[in-house]
């Protein structure tokens, strides 16, 4: 195996016709180069320089070294430099993924100050529910996702979970979604038992937030019944103001609000789901990961403090001073 730190000195001494000359650019002593020379001759069972006089030549054979060990030593340059630029920032990918709700909330900002600062590294962006990203972001497929659970589905799952580092980044709470003329849209907060003659909306079965839906029903005394599943909240907010049903929808989804929904706290207080950022374990995550961690992190504070300036009581909706006797469930 030949030995890159050899072949160097090999090439310094054939450039500079000198052992002397070859010593002090490497920094090397005389006998050190000489000594390096000797053993590389060795190792390949041929001489590859000659002295003439003061000057040192390279034989035949130190010649078609000295050309291939010029181009290894000009790749590895290359790979030094480059990834010298990624570890700086300067260059290289990362690859991010996301749910829906926050993929539409978060991470835009996140992304737009990302490349601001870092404008050289190429994102990537996929979509999926936690349960798809989180075993492609532990196969190393993904450098960083948006990931979110509720406590008891952690509970639940304990050690069937994807060996991921998660970051806490906010918690995202559940709100319950009327149509604006529903008898009960004038009061500012309600029991899940207030709703179990209703209709209900929600994400597809297996979904996270479905399960949780149906579990937080199940405690409340009542089994829902299902009317619609859509996992697309612009759907289930379209839904719910048509009349068909009502639904719970996290705070993060509804960033874009029909003005003909109101939405209402739960009490005793509101359900929430941990939203975090999540990244392979073991150190094997791209270097631009801690960067775009540390901008989401600044991303889900100034969110949550916009959260927290909103009345608990009454989450943003349309106000509705006194129930509407006038609504009427729609006809099947």
């Amino acid at each position: 195996m030949l030995n890159v730190q050899r072949l160097r000195v090999l090439c310094a001494v054939a450039r500079l016709r000198s052992f002397s000359a070859a010593a002090e650019e490497l920094n090397y002593t005389q006998s050190a180069i000489s000594q390096q020379v000797a053993t590389l001759e060795s190792e390949v069972g041929v001489a590859l320089l000659e002295r003439r006089g003061r000057s040192v030549r390279p034989t035949a054979a130190g010649e078609a070294l000295i050309a291939h060990a010029e181009s290894i030593l000009a790749r590895i340059a290359a790979a030094e430099e480059e990834l010298q630029a990624i570890a700086g920032l300067r260059g290289g990918s990362l690859r991010l993924a996301s749910f829906a709700s926050a993929g539409g909330t978060l991470l835009p900002e996140a992304i737009a100050r990302f490349r601001a600062r870092h404008p050289a590294v190429e994102l990537t962006l996929a979509e999926g529910e936690p349960e798809e990203i989180a075993p492609r972001l532990a196969a190393g497929e993904l450098d960083l996702a948006l990931l979110f659970s509720f406590a008891e589905g952690r509970a639940a799952r304990g050690s069937q979970r994807p060996r991921l580092v998660r970051t806490h980044l906010l918690n995202d709470p559940m709100y319950l979604a009327l149509p604006a003329e529903h008898p009960l849209a004038g009061r500012p907060t309600l029991r899940l038992a207030d709703l179990s003659e209703q209709a209900w909306i929600q994400t597809s079965r297996n979904s996270a937030c479905a399960r949780y839906v149906v579990r937080a029903c199940h405690r409340a005394g009542f089994e829902p019944r299902v009317s619609f599943e859509s996992d697309d909240y612009l759907t289930v907010q379209g839904l719910v103001a048509a009349g068909v049903g009502v639904a719970l929808i996290p705070h993060l989804a509804l960033a874009s609000r029909r003005p003909d929904i109101v939405v209402r706290s739960l009490a005793p207080r509101d359900p929430l789901r941990e939203v975090v950022a999540a990244r392979p374990s073991e150190g094997r995550s791209a270097p631009a990961a801690p960067a775009m961690l540390e901008i989401l992190r600044a991303v889900a504070a100034d969110y949550e403090r916009r959260l927290d300036e909103e009345a608990p009581s009454r989450p943003p909706g349309r106000s509705t001073a006194s129930a509407q006797s006038s609504w009427k469930r729609p006809s099947a």
